[in-house]
């Protein structure tokens, strides 16, 4: 599986490099010369081409500059469950993380490129595709498969306008290849109306990509699931709330349209498409351990296919599609390491302790060089979910581990059913409720004893799905954009705060937490001895036993005094667009939030 993604976007990447696609700067674009005698006769001249060249867009999702570090793990944080890098003001990723960010940010531009060069590549796609012989007047097979390849560029692109839009908002609009365009230096348009194009792409390729029973490509190709998943996602966001422009008849503040359940009600009907399939195509896998150690560590095969869309990483370098993923977070390996995400110990304390996403979510441990564990502090937890222990490889010398980036899960798509539901309404039906529980009764191994009642109203309801997400794709670089799509951000991040000051303070409910916590030496797994949530035991255990202080003036002096440090509600719910964009854009103006 990663052999064969890895060989042919390098090969699509080279294709795109022969036709000389420039995406930096428009006057760049127009002074390049050709290094190639690939033009869209060559590359899109047979089947075979043209999908090489499909795979060159699904390139630029990867990478540093990509889900592969950045936008994964940079921009997504701080939310409610993690805080980014810690540190002074750097006009780097701690200022990113801490809601600091200028248009002089170093890490804003290379991902910015990026995006648009993946929508280049897929305009030049979209554009080509159609016009090529074997579309209409070809075999059966060849006009199915690139009919197939045309609905995955309008997705890939879709894809990457929905990330530039939920990080910068309203932007230039360019649905043509650069070349064919009379003016390339645009203005922005509408994030409204940019949604609503898209959304009606993605209506569009559910019609031609099949679903993934029919066509035995793995999750890392786009299918008939993802592309609907993608759509329910991208209306919910479209019927959200999102930052306004000062010039916006909205007036620069975080506001919904008037309209907003009609997208709900997108959301709700592509979500029902896919669980109407359920089984067949995508479901639950019985085992959320086994969702990240033994798909996404292990990369084995999960025959319930909940993973639906994952962004493939296996090129081994920055420039080709691979990630660093449970290199610059998770727990570190003989000292080696980032390790650079936190999970917040009031996360760590939402859980219910018979969930077992707790444990896989929250990795409070480093490795050592015979891949025996040492504990870490609370205030020092690390994200679990792509930890480098459960990689084949856990160590490299490049930084790089093959760890795939999540896009979309099944669970996802319960989790919106229900939320749609509810919304449209007003409380949810007995459909969106069994979704609901779906999701939760895994967490609990299937006890329904231990999954509490779910609430009948719509507050309610909303208030359950929100800390079930939460608990559920916590890590998964989904929450911080939640949050904002509910207008809810400024006030999480204020409760949170209000949580971590109590936490220090040994105040109630965190008043009998343990100081210290015991744990048997020499172990692969931690095997913690006492009760997280009770006073440490005494008396103290036998030497088998080694201690690590718990609750400690960290969570203070490493934690509070960096998290969200900056953040202003109404202001800073968006990034400011990247000062080099604004340079080379005349019509381009800066973000005035």
């Amino acid at each position: 599986m990663k052999s064969f993604f890895s060989k042919y976007v390098i090969t699509g990447s080279l294709l795109f490099a022969g036709m000389a696609v420039s995406f930096t700067s428009c006057k760049k674009y127009l002074d390049v010369k050709p290094v190639s005698s690939f033009g869209p006769d060559y590359v899109f001249g047979n089947v075979a081409n043209a999908e090489n060249a499909l795979l060159g867009v699904y390139a630029c999702l990867g990478g540093d500059q990509g889900y592969g570090i950045r936008l994964s793990m940079y921009y997504t944080y701080d939310n409610d469950e993690m805080i980014g890098q810690t540190g002074n003001p750097d006009n780097e990723r701690r200022d990113l993380a801490h809601y600091n960010t200028q248009p002089s940010n170093t890490q804003l531009a290379s991902p910015f490129n990026q995006l648009f060069r993946g929508i280049e590549r897929a305009n030049i796609c979209i554009y080509n595709i159609p016009g090529m012989v074997q579309y209409n007047t070809g075999t059966d097979v060849e006009k199915a498969k690139l009919r197939q390849l045309y609905g995955e560029a309008l997705t890939l692109r879709a894809q990457y306008y929905f990330e530039a839009i939920r990080n910068w908002g309203d932007l230039p609009a360019q649905f043509l290849p650069s070349s064919m365009e009379e003016n390339l230096f645009k203005m922005k348009t509408d994030r409204d109306t940019l949604y609503d194009r898209i959304l009606a792409d993605l209506a569009e390729a559910s019609t031609l990509v099949p679903w993934r029973s029919t066509t035995g490509v793995t999750n890392e190709r786009i299918t008939q699931g993802a592309v609907r998943a993608l759509r329910a996602r991208i209306a919910l966001f479209r019927g959200g709330y999102s930052l306004r422009a000062k010039s916006s008849s909205y007036g620069g503040v975080m506001a919904r349209p008037a309209d907003y359940k009609l997208f709900y009600q997108i959301a709700k009907d592509e979500c029902a498409a896919i669980m109407a399939r359920e089984g067949a195509e995508h479901n639950l896998n019985p085992s959320f351990l086994s969702v990240f150690k033994d798909g996404l560590g292990a990369r084995l095969v999960d025959a319930n296919a909940e993973m639906i869309w994952e962004v493939g990483m296996s090129g081994g370098s920055s420039n080709f599609g691979d990630s660093k993923l449970g290199y610059y977070n998770g727990p570190r390996y003989n000292g080696a390491g980032n390790s650079a995400l936190l999970v917040l110990p009031s996360y760590f304390y939402s859980f219910d302790s018979m969930d077992v996403r707790r444990d896989i979510m929250c990795a409070p441990y480093n490795i050592n060089q015979n891949m025996t564990l040492t504990a870490t502090a609370l205030s020092s937890m690390f994200d679990g979910k792509f930890r480098r222990d459960w990689n084949p490889v856990p160590t490299s010398a490049a930084q790089y581990f093959g760890t795939n980036w999540p896009v979309v899960r099944y669970a996802d798509v319960l989790l919106m059913f229900a939320e749609a539901d509810n919304e449209i309404s007003n409380g949810p039906g007995a459909e969106a409720k069994a979704a609901f529980e779906k999701v939760r009764l895994r967490a609990f191994n299937g006890n329904t004893s231990l999954i509490g009642t779910t609430p009948s109203d719509y507050a309610g309801f909303f208030t359950a799905l929100m800390k079930e997400r939460s608990w559920e794709f916590g890590g998964e670089g989904i929450r911080k954009y939640d949050l904002i799509r509910w207008n809810k951000l400024a006030d999480q991040l204020k409760a949170t705060t209000d949580q971590l000051t109590k936490m220090f303070n040994r105040e109630a409910p965190y008043d009998e937490l343990p100081e210290t916590m015991y744990y048997l030496r020499d172990q692969t797994s931690l095997k913690w001895l006492g009760s997280f949530y009770k006073p440490t035991v005494t008396p103290v255990p036998p030497s088998t036993y080694a201690s690590v202080a718990w609750v400690n003036s960290a969570i203070n002096t490493a934690i509070l005094a960096y998290y969200a440090k900056y953040f202003v509600a109404n202001k800073k719910e968006l990034l400011p667009l990247p000062q080099s964009a604004i340079d080379v854009n005349p019509n381009l103006t800066q973000n005035d939030y």
